[in-house]
């Protein structure tokens, strides 16, 4: 099993970086023009049509949060229209952790139409910063479906937007392992849906959504701790953690009291609120209902340049 190599004394790239670090883009081309997930689908245009005021402005509180505590990268917005997704960088593509180097990103070949010209995007921004940039030639939609647990160990989501073959193609070319989950239902169509990795020993799992025999799997490398159907549904594994915070997405300010979304949302806060308090963690919820118009919650936003905040652990 590989193990991850210690920080060299002097960083040449944010991956390497002592401290956590991530990349974001700032809402300048975001639109929901062209329905690329059932979410939109099932929504009106003049619905889900944003407010680009208010976008911005739910955006900048985010970005303050995580830039008061990490280092912080904006994606360049190199034209205003015809990049729809490029806010959600999650799926611009992925740092692999173990590599000794930590200088390789593996940036997405998009099963999603009007995503495919944000591939180029990715390779000239992580290239002009001297990364190792690779791009699969089988379907594969970054972060938001490769997660990392320790060493050289991954959890791969496949079947909706991203190939099972291009998880045997980084084990190959990269010495890994991916423990390979099959995506089933349209709602949760990327990983980070489903599956949060919490610590390097834990992992929140919508345990309903998958086969015994995948949860088995998973059990063999990390404790499965479950979340039900329903706040998989809200958001609760689309949040990311940020030293000893994990950072979700709600709108319960924004819901009547009373109404069903606003009971399910109420439910999500406390499972989270409650898994966390287990373990020892604070949580912040910030409110990104604008970006929910494009299929997308909190962990769509961030792109992980390391994972340094797992490094450390709170029990």
């Amino acid at each position: 099993m590989t193990t991850t190599a210690a920080r060299p004394a002097h960083p040449i790239n944010p991956t390497q970086h002592e401290g956590p670090a991530y990349l974001l883009n700032a809402p300048f081309s975001f639109s929901t023009e062209v329905a690329n997930n059932i979410w939109m689908e099932e929504m009106p245009l003049d619905e889900r049509r944003p407010d680009a005021r208010k976008a911005m402005a739910q955006f900048l509180r985010f970005y303050g949060l995580v830039a008061s505590e990490s280092l912080v990268y904006l994606l360049p917005t190199p034209r205003p229209d015809g990049l729809q997704d490029l806010v959600f960088t999650a799926n611009m593509g992925v740092v692999l952790e173990h590599l000794p180097e930590r200088d390789t990103v593996v940036i997405s070949n998009f099963t999603s139409a009007p995503r495919t010209g944000e591939t180029e995007i990715g390779v000239r921004f992580f290239e002009s910063m001297g990364y190792r940039v690779v791009v699969p030639e089988t379907k594969f939609e970054g972060e938001a479906e490769l997660k990392h647990l320790y060493d050289d160990v991954y959890i791969g989501g496949y079947g909706l937007r991203s190939q099972r073959e291009t998880y045997e193609w980084l084990e190959r070319t990269y010495d890994m392992t991916v423990l390979k989950l099959a995506e089933t239902d349209p709602y949760l169509y990327h990983l980070d849906c489903t599956v949060f990795p919490i610590t390097k020993e834990q992992t929140l799992v919508c345990t309903a959504k998958y086969e015994p025999e995948e949860l088995s799997l998973l059990e063999k490398h990390t404790e499965v701790i479950d979340v039900s159907s329903a706040s998989a549904m809200a958001g609760l594994c689309n949040s990311m953690r940020m030293n000893n915070l994990i950072v979700n997405a709600s709108d319960i300010h924004d819901l009547r009291a009373g109404t069903e979304d606003y009971q399910m949302e109420v439910a999500k806060n406390r499972e989270l609120e409650d898994i966390a308090g287990r373990l020892g963690f604070e949580v912040a919820h910030i409110n990104l209902s604008e970006f929910t118009k494009g299929g997308a919650l909190l962990s769509c936003m961030v792109m992980h340049l390391n994972r340094y905040s797992y490094e450390f652990s709170l029990l």
